[in-house]
């Protein structure tokens, strides 16, 4: 069943055309990977998705409702997160005020979901009592994630969850998130610029270029066809 659906979007800044007649689709229980160099317009159509940034043209459906001109915050209560680029945690509130900021955002809390993540990340309750801004840029990440998990969303977009991440704490998100998209069984638009994490969580992806959709396919037949012409630098 198709959660996500995005129908000929274009977004601009000022009179710079960004993203210019972008359509995917995100399945429910799907992860689809969103690929391109820098500067392609990637984030800037996650914040369009999300209603922070205004779509000029276009569509944007979820669970079949348009959503398209709706505010962050009626988006938001479609059941749909956005983990940004930069985390988007509160610095100056601890772990804990983070977590729960998370939680009262649950339409429908599930606590499975919250026994997982303690298990997966138990790092976070370790430092529950600390502030987030003083974590590693890996212990951010997690929380981030963490935090918009138990707000239960049906779709997730994740911008870039490894930039800047050690590679012991990929490895352990990439553990946690498939056990957690496993048993949630929520939609995920994943944007990446690490291809291993890309094509080992997603199963098919979008390739951009210069605002547009230029490639789409199964990531199995993806890394092939589009690393050496798209995704090289």
């Amino acid at each position: 069943m198709t959660l996500l659906a995005v129908d000929n979007v274009h977004l601009r800044y000022g009179p710079s055309p960004i993203v210019q007649g972008v359509s995917l689709t995100v399945d429910v229980g799907e992860v689809v990977a969103l690929l391109g160099r820098n500067g392609v317009g990637k984030t800037t159509l996650a914040r369009g998705l999300v209603g922070l940034t205004p779509i000029a043209q276009g569509q944007v459906r979820i669970d079949g409702a348009d959503v398209t001109g709706m505010t962050a915050h009626r988006v938001s209560n479609r059941g749909v997160r956005i983990v940004p680029q930069g985390r988007g945690i509160f610095p100056r509130l601890t772990v804990a005020e983070n977590l729960r900021i998370g939680a009262l955002l649950s339409q429908e809390p599930n606590p499975r979901v919250r026994e997982l993540l303690h298990e997966l990340f138990p790092i976070l309750w370790e430092r529950r009592q600390q502030r987030a801004g003083t974590l590693s840029g890996g212990e951010q990440q997690m929380l981030a994630i963490a935090r918009a998990l138990l707000s239960a969303p049906k779709l997730l977009i994740l911008d870039e969850p490894t930039e800047g991440v050690a590679p012991v704490f990929i490895d352990r998100i990439e553990d946690a998130l498939r056990l957690l998209f496993a048993e949630m069984r929520l939609g995920v638009l994943l944007i990446e610029q690490n291809l291993d994490f890309a094509f080992a969580m997603a199963q098919r992806g979008y390739v951009m270029e210069k605002g547009q959709i230029v490639l789409q396919a199964p990531t199995a037949d993806l890394r092939d066809v589009a690393v050496e012409r798209f995704l090289t630098f």
